[in-house]
C-alpha cells in the first residue's frame, strides 16, 4: 500500500514537471515568434540574398555620394540652381522610361494609364519634387546637424504609412533594427559636433526644421508610391510616370524661380561637366532604386541610405580637408548592423495585386526616392543631393 502511494506521488510529480516544461517551451516559442526570431538559424538568416541586398543598398549610397560631391563643387562655384539639377534628372527619365511606355500597346500604353491613374502619378511626382525643394530651402534657415537628425523622421512616417496602406506588419525586431540605425546616425552627428563643423545657416531654425519635417513626410509618400507601383505594376511604369510629371512640375518651377539665376551665370566647360556627373548619378540612382525596393522594402532602402552621409564624409577627407573621426567608422558599422538585422527577418506583407512585368530586367529581384542630405553640402545647391 505504501509502495503504491509513493509510486503515485512520483508519477504525479514527474508529470507536473513535464507539463511545466511544455508550458514554458510554448511560452518561449510564442515570445520568439512575436519578436521575429522563431524558426530561424544563422544559415537561413545570413544568405546570399541578404548579402546582395546589403551590397546593392551601399551602391545606392555611393550614387548619392556622387551627387553630393558634384553639389559641393557647384556650391563652391556659387552655382545655385537646385531646380535645374532636378529638372535634368527628370528629363533623362522622360527621354528613356516615358518613351518606352509610349511605345507599348494595350493596357501598358501610357495613354491608357493616364486615362485612369493620371492623378495618382501627378501626386507622386508633386511629392517627390517638392520634397527635394523643401530640403533645399531648409538649408537657408537651419544647420546641417538639424537636417541630418530631423530627416530621419522619414523612417517612422514611412513605416506608419506602410502599415496603413500596404498592410505591412512589422515585428519587434524591426523596430529594434531601426533604433540601431538611428544610433549610428547619432554617432555620425556627434562626430560633426566634436569636429566643430556647422554648415548651413541659423537664420530661422524653427522654419528650417519645419521644412525638413515637411520634406520627410513628402519623401515618405513618394517612397510609398514607389513600393506599391514596382511591386504591383512595374519599374518602367513608375520611372516613366515619374519622368513625365517630374519634368512638368520641375520645369514650371524652374521657369518661375531660376530663370534669372541661369541668365546671369557665367557658364563654362567645368560647370557643364559637373552638371553632367550629377545628372548621371541621379539618373542611375532613380533607375536602380526600384530594383532594391522590390527586393526588400522602401523602409529597408531608407535605412541603407543612412550610410550615404558617411561616404560623403570619407570623400571630404580627401577632397575638402575634413578631419577624420573614429566615430565615422563606428557609425558605419552600427548602421550596417541595423540594416542587416532589419532585412534578416522578413516583414509580413500581403501578396502583390498584379505580377510586375518581366521586361523590367529585374529577374533577380523578387523593396520617391529619398537620397539623404550629404555632410559635404555647403549651400542651397548642395541640398539637391537629397
Amino acid at each position: 500500500m505504501l509502495l503504491r502511494v509513493c509510486r503515485e506521488i512520483v508519477v504525479t510529480f514527474c508529470f507536473s514537471e513535464m507539463m511545466e516544461e511544455i508550458t514554458e517551451d510554448r511560452l518561449c516559442g510564442k515570445c520568439k515568434a512575436a519578436c521575429g526570431f522563431h524558426s530561424y538559424d544563422l544559415r537561413s538568416i545570413f544568405t546570399w540574398r541578404l548579402l546582395k541586398t546589403v551590397v546593392m543598398g551601399q551602391v545606392l549610397s555611393l550614387l548619392i555620394c556622387g551627387t553630393a560631391v558634384s553639389c559641393k563643387y557647384l556650391a563652391d562655384s556659387e552655382v545655385r540652381t537646385p531646380m535645374l539639377q532636378s529638372f535634368l534628372n527628370y528629363a533623362l527619365l522622360l527621354l528613356t522610361y516615358t518613351f518606352i511606355l509610349s511605345t507599348r500597346k494595350g493596357e501598358s500604353n501610357i495613354l491608357k494609364m493616364l486615362k485612369t491613374k493620371w492623378w495618382k502619378y501627378l501626386l507622386m511626382g508633386l511629392a517627390d519634387v517638392e520634397a527635394n525643394y523643401a530640403v533645399v530651402k531648409a538649408y537657408q534657415f537651419t544647420t546641417l546637424t538639424s537636417i541630418q537628425l530631423l530627416d530621419c523622421f522619414v523612417i517612422p512616417v514611412l513605416m506608419l504609412l506602410s502599415r496603413l496602406f500596404l498592410k505591412t506588419r512589422y515585428r519587434p525586431v524591426h523596430f529594434v533594427a531601426v533604433a540601431v540605425c538611428l544610433l549610428g546616425v547619432g554617432a555620425m552627428v556627434g562626430a560633426d559636433i566634436l569636429a566643430g563643423r556647422k554648415e548651413g545657416s541659423e537664420n530661422n531654425v524653427m522654419l528650417g526644421d519645419g521644412l525638413v519635417l515637411l520634406s520627410a513626410v513628402l519623401y515618405a509618400v513618394s517612397n510609398l508610391c514607389q513600393e506599391h507601383t514596382v511591386k504591383n505594376q512595374s519599374r518602367v511604369e513608375f520611372l516613366g510616370m515619374m519622368g513625365l510629371f517630374g519634368t512638368l512640375i520641375s520645369g514650371v518651377q524652374l521657369a518661375v524661380l531660376e530663370t534669372h539665376e541661369m541668365a546671369i551665370r557665367n557658364w563654362n566647360v567645368s560647370i557643364f561637366m559637373v552638371f553632367a556627373v550629377y545628372a548621371l548619378c541621379m539618373y542611375a540612382l532613380y533607375s536602380f532604386m526600384p530594383v532594391v525596393v522590390k527586393m526588400t522594402s522602401a523602409t529597408a532602402v531608407n535605412l541603407s541610405l543612412l550610410t550615404a552621409d558617411l561616404f560623403s564624409l570619407f570623400c571630404g577627407l580627401f577632397f575638402f580637408q575634413y578631419q577624420f573621426s573614429a566615430l565615422y567608422i563606428v557609425s558605419f558599422v552600427v548602421i550596417t548592423a541595423g540594416f542587416i538585422l532589419f532585412n534578416a527577418f522578413p516583414t509580413n506583407s500581403p501578396p502583390p495585386e498584379n505580377r510586375a512585368e518581366t521586361d523590367d530586367h529585374t529577374a533577380a529581384a523578387s523593396p520617391s526616392l529619398r537620397p539623404l542630405p550629404a555632410h559635404i553640402d555647403a549651400g542651397e545647391s548642395a541640398a539637391t543631393a537629397l
